[in-house]
């Protein structure tokens, strides 16, 4: 199939090239005409400006936008409804905030286009590991493109079934999920990474900890000089904890066992905000969440060693880099 892509940054490059690997064809554009001639050295097609983009796409047109939330991605997909005809396709893959994705979707539909959020996690290693989507939009639509999301998704890899299921080769079982209609592949990814912020908070502070067992405030024979890098690593091995993020963890302990390079300065994107919104508007306690989303407030102005482990992880699996000023603003 053929497939347009809006953003050439971490995740939006890779998305292309991981669908011409599996013999799709793409049309590329960004603002940043370095990254189109890369990708067009790959074997892309090339556009500068969005109204050669969109002519050199077949029809119906599938347009995958892959840029930051909020205005960006608004405008741009102003104007491509207004170059766009009636069947064409816009996918949103960021970390857009599901109602928007709903009025989006009323107003495209009047045009005659179709509105398709893609939660998309995988990060930098989507390329090679293959990309978890959570889908929202029209059925015959989301049918329509699945070899897009089946070449971008993990597949089933050697992840042991799951006890009970009978569903062998469902989507599911192969890394992505058609969640419903507009607007609920978004959410679904928001509540992900509400979770993610508490999985890693539990291990941040629990690192954290284990760092300050050697404290001179505990008496001496209550202390205890860990060695946090092999700690991590036994953990990867047969303990009830592992996780992709673990495994973050334990490479950046590995490289550098007092995490000197970062600063403990942690921002949030936006995910983390709308799902403790969303807990409150559904009356859903969500102690761990919230107060996750907190300790990254507070990081701003009191770093600890935890926040360090959190810096880490999160240039680990998205390349986010903390702001070189403690005044930088979080995105979303």
């Amino acid at each position: 199939m053929q497939l347009g892509m809006i953003g050439l940054g971490r995740m939006g490059g890779n998305i292309v090239r991981r669908l011409m690997r599996h013999g799709h064809t793409t049309v590329v554009y960004d603002r940043d005409t370095k990254a189109v001639s890369s990708l067009a050295a790959d074997g892309s097609v090339g556009a500068g400006s969005l109204e050669e983009f969109v002519s050199k796409l077949e029809k119906p047109r599938t347009i995958w936008v892959m840029l930051p939330a909020g205005r960006i991605t608004e405008d741009t997909i102003a104007q491509l409804a207004k170059l766009m005809e009636s069947g064409d396709v816009i996918i949103d893959g960021g970390n857009t905030f599901w109602q928007d994705d709903v009025r989006r979707g009323k107003t495209l539909k009047e045009r005659g286009l179709h509105y398709i959020d893609v939660g998309t996690s995988g990060g930098v290693w989507g390329l090679d590991r293959g990309y978890c989507m959570m889908i929202g939009g029209d059925k015959a639509v989301v049918d329509r493109l699945d070899p897009i999301f089946a070449s971008l998704a993990p597949g089933a890899g050697d992840i042991p079934r799951t006890p009970g299921r009978d569903d062998r080769d469902s989507r599911v079982e192969r890394g992505y999920i058609h969640a419903g209609p507009v607007g609920a592949g978004h959410f679904v990814k928001m509540i992900h990474n509400g979770i993610e912020y508490g999985l890693m908070q539990a291990y941040a502070e629990g690192f954290d900890i284990l760092k300050n067992a050697s404290s001179e405030a505990l008496p001496a024979e209550h202390r205890f000089a860990f060695d946090l890098a092999d700690i991590a690593e036994v953990w990867r091995r047969g303990s009830v904890i592992p996780s992709w993020l673990l495994d973050l963890t334990a490479s950046a302990l590995a490289r550098q066992p007092g995490l000197e390079k970062y600063s403990g300065f942690v921002e949030d994107s936006g995910e983390g905000r709308w799902t403790v919104n969303a807990a409150i508007d559904e009356a859903v306690p969500a102690e761990v969440l919230t107060a996750a989303l907190f300790a990254r407030f507070r990081s701003r102005k009191d770093h600890t060693f935890a926040e360090k482990i959190l810096s880490a992880m999160r240039e680990g699996f998205g390349g986010h880099h903390e702001p070189n000023a403690p005044t930088a603003k979080p995105k979303g």
